[in-house]
């Protein structure tokens, strides 16, 4: 899932995009209305819009306030996410497939960040614990490394 995917998904559901010169942030939501820098990669663009449109459809209400438990918790919700709708474990398996040997290359491949890659499979270790097998696969997240078995 790319930049350009993801504008296109935003507006099918009537969400604006708009891209500004922002100080403060990479990116913003208000109702229906997200802005995004301008002056990023098209890659880091592509995970700040993922997380806004996560905050879009996960959270409610004025979170910034980090110091709060509960803003905090619709947070990761965001990310989370965000982390679902670019990084799954069938576009790792998809990007092991294709050749890609290390973080550097898995990111380039999904097009997002190697931060956001790295993000993402953090809270998938979280989720999985040190890794699982998929098909003919192990994924393993602490290391992080994707192994595939023999035929």
């Amino acid at each position: 899932m790319n930049y350009d995917t993801l504008l296109e998904e935003a507006e099918s559901t009537g969400i604006t995009i708009k891209e500004k010169p922002l100080i403060a942030n990479d990116g913003r939501i208000r109702g229906t209305n997200i802005l995004i820098r301008q002056d990023m990669p098209v890659c880091q663009k592509a995970c700040v819009l993922a997380e806004e449109l996560g905050h879009y459809y996960t959270t409610t209400g004025d979170i910034l306030d980090q110091s709060e438990i509960s803003n905090k918790k619709q947070e990761r919700t965001a990310r989370l996410w965000a982390y679902n709708k670019m990084i799954t474990v069938e576009k790792l398996l998809a990007a092991k497939e294709a050749g890609c040997q290390n973080g550097y290359e898995i990111a380039e491949y999904l097009e997002v960040t190697e931060e956001f890659l790295k993000e993402a499979i953090s809270c998938y270790g979280a989720k999985y614990g040190k890794g699982f097998q998929k098909d003919q696969y192990i994924i393993l997240f602490e290391p992080f490394n994707i192994y595939k078995l023999m035929d």
